[in-house]
Parts: C-alpha cells; sequence; structure tokens
C-alpha cells in the first residue's frame, strides 16, 4: 500500500480556483475521508490525487516520491465510481477479470484472483450473471471487485455509495470498512455525508470553497471544530452558536456571557469583540436554577431521547435531553453548558481560539 503526501496542492480552471493550497498526510493502510458539500473541492482534490486532473501547482507524493505531473496510468491508483461504471456485455466474472486481462496476466492467475475477490465481497456465486440484472448493491461490489483484484497502491472512492438507497448505502458502508479492515488498504473516500464520514474514517478532511477547514480524527473534529464551519457541518443537530460581545484574556477561563460568567476551557490567546460559543447539543442540561434563561419552542420525540428547542438572548439553542425529563413547549427554564466542552469562535474570522481543550488538535 502507501503513504500519500499532499503539499499546497492548488487547481484552477480559469478563473475559478477549485482548490486553494491543500496540504495533508494520508498514512499507509488509513481509511481517509474527503468531506464538505458540492463544490468545495473534494472531487477535484480525489481527481488530482489519482492523475484524472494536473495540479496548477503544489506537490502529490506518493511513497515520497513525486508523482505531482504523472498520467494516472502510472500511478497505480485504483478509482471507484459512484455510478459502478461497468461493462454492461460483461457478466460478473469478466468485469471483474478485466483489469488483469488487459495487462496480459496469465489465464490461470486471473481466475484464481477473481475467484479470490469474489469470495471476499461474497459474490462469487453470481460470477456468471450479467450485471444488468443485479441490484444496486451488488453492481457496487462487482465495481470493488474490479478495483481490489488489481492490488493497486491505493483506492479512490468518489461517493461510491451515492446512487445506492438508504438501506443498502448503510449495508455497503458496513462492508466497506470490514473490507478495509481485512486488507488494511490506504484508501481515500470522498463524501458530502458527514454521517458516513465519522462511520468509516480513519482521518477527515473537512473542505469547504476549495479550502481545508481542518483536518483530523473524526472525534477531533467532533468535539473540537477549528472554525464555525466545522461546527454547523458536523453533527445532527449541528453545534449551538450563542452570539455575544465580550473580552478575556490569555490564561482566562471565563467569559462574560450578557451579565452572566461561562467557564469554558482555559483560553491559550487572549479573546476580544464579537464571539461565538459553541456547544453541542447533548452537553446542554435543562435546569430551572440555572442562570442562562431560555423558552422552550419545541420538542422532538425520538425514544429514549428528545431534542429541545430553546430561544435565548443569544440564539437558539438545542438540547438533547431524555425522554423522561418534562419539557413542554411555553415553559421557562435554565441551561448548564458543559465547561470542559464548550468552544469559543471568532465571530469576524470564523476561527476557533486555541484552549486547553483544544491546542493539540489544530493548530490556530
Amino acid at each position: 500500500m502507501a503513504e500519500i503526501v499532499i503539499k499546497n496542492l492548488r487547481k484552477e480552471f480559469g478563473a475559478f480556483t477549485a482548490v486553494q493550497g491543500s496540504s495533508f498526510t494520508i498514512r499507509d493502510g488509513e481509511f481517509f475521508m474527503l468531506l464538505g458539500p458540492s463544490g468545495c473541492g473534494k472531487t477535484t482534490t480525489l481527481r488530482m490525487i489519482a492523475g484524472l486532473e494536473l495540479p496548477t501547482s503544489g506537490q502529490i507524493l506518493i511513497d515520497g516520491e513525486d508523482v505531482s505531473m504523472r498520467p494516472a496510468s502510472q500511478r497505480d491508483i485504483a478509482m471507484v465510481f459512484q455510478m459502478f461504471a461497468l461493462y454492461p456485455h460483461m457478466n460478473v466474472r469478466k468485469n471483474i477479470a478485466y483489469p488483469l486481462v488487459s495487462q496480459g496476466i496469465p489465464k490461470a492467475e486471473v481466475q484464481r484472483k477473481v475467484a479470490e475477490v469474489a469470495r471476499i465481497l461474497r459474490i462469487d456465486h453470481m460470477l456468471d450473471s450479467p450485471v444488468g440484472g443485479l441490484s444496486g448493491g451488488d453492481r457496487q461490489r462487482v465495481a470493488l471487485g474490479r478495483a481490489i483484484v488489481r492490488n493497486p497502491k491505493a483506492f479512490m472512492m468518489d461517493e461510491p455509495l451515492g446512487a445506492l438507497d438508504a438501506e443498502f448505502r448503510e449495508i455497503m458502508a458496513e462492508e466497506l470498512r470490514a473490507l478495509h479492515d481485512r486488507m488494511h488498504a490506504t484508501t481515500v473516500y470522498v463524501t458530502h455525508d458527514q454521517l458516513e464520514a465519522m462511520q468509516m474514517g480513519d482521518k477527515i478532511v473537512v473542505m469547504n470553497h476549495g479550502v481545508v477547514e481542518q483536518f483530523g480524527t473524526p472525534q477531533e473534529i467532533y468535539d473540537h471544530p477549528a472554525t464555525l464551519f466545522v461546527a454547523d457541518f458536523i453533527g445532527s443537530p449541528a453545534m449551538n452558536f450563542l452570539r455575544f460581545d465580550s473580552q478575556a484574556a490569555a490564561g482566562a477561563d471565563q467569559v462574560t456571557l450578557g451579565d452572566q460568567p461561562v467557564t469554558l476551557p482555559q483560553l491559550q490567546e487572549p479573546a476580544i469583540g464579537a464571539l461565538v460559543l459553541g456547544v453541542r447539543p447533548e452537553h446542554v442540561t435543562l435546569s430551572d436554577t440555572a442562570p442562562l434563561r431560555a423558552r422552550i419552542e419545541a420538542v422532538e420525540y425520538l425514544g429514549t431521547t428528545q431534542i429541545v428547542t430553546l430561544s435565548t438572548p443569544f440564539g437558539t439553542v438545542k438540547a438533547r435531553t431524555p425522554s423522561t425529563q418534562p419539557a413542554r413547549p411555553g415553559d421557562l427554564t435554565g441551561l448548564k453548558l458543559a465547561a470542559p466542552r464548550l468552544s469559543l469562535f471568532d465571530a469576524t474570522t470564523g476561527r476557533a481560539f486555541r484552549t486547553a481543550a483544544n491546542a493539540g488538535v489544530f493548530h490556530g
């Protein structure tokens, strides 16, 4: 397999810049997610790694070798696309075998490798079936088999589950992750689905408007978002934002929200002016005695939990609470915010301030 290093990668299409100076490292054997909304540059980044697009500037290193300007055929990378890209006139066996046959691999070795891959993907019983009659999930397994059979240095997957319905998506996501854990293959996977990225990825790059907003593990990105965009994009419901003006020196562990002091992880830098306090719904507790007052606007029952929507002078807040906790629209209550789990952002730049909690996760 392979380690892939991206250095200051940039791609321009005329006057439009699709990717702006991206840098990150994909370790050997990682399942690596490129996550972001449509048009953020994630697919363009993937295509540059694969050699389907050449960068305007920057470097792509595979196992220490600069392949930035090499064509796809010289990178030993396999692609898996959303729309399967199978040959409709061939059966499953011939589709999987095609990359080996085109390389002139001996017939006996082709048969052995196809049988092995089909067994791993649990499609050995359909090797002689035409691909046109297969379900979406099985067609994607065939597409995966065609990529795997080559034993490439790395796999590039561009929204491979996007054409499947919800049930098949969940099944295939589990199968893909299990397959990766068995093969330990370096995999770069593009998705706009943050739940898919959190479920499957070892590391995630979050992109927006061609810029890498944050790079880290799923837990790092969820617990310590580097920007307001990441905080809002990751999580369901998203992180709550309380907007206010205040100032706090480096070393402070409180900010003033209105006239109430709020404890948070110790600041590693000063925070002055328009600020945003971020808190996840599960870190908000309803308490009649808490000084931060709120009015319950709506309650969404989810079985063992409920999402309570509240209005405050600083913005709307959603709290995830046990469904056994009384909460009725129109009632007044107080909000307790879990101090160790709070994030503080600059409202103008959108950047998170460094604190004792996040200082080791990202660079400010």
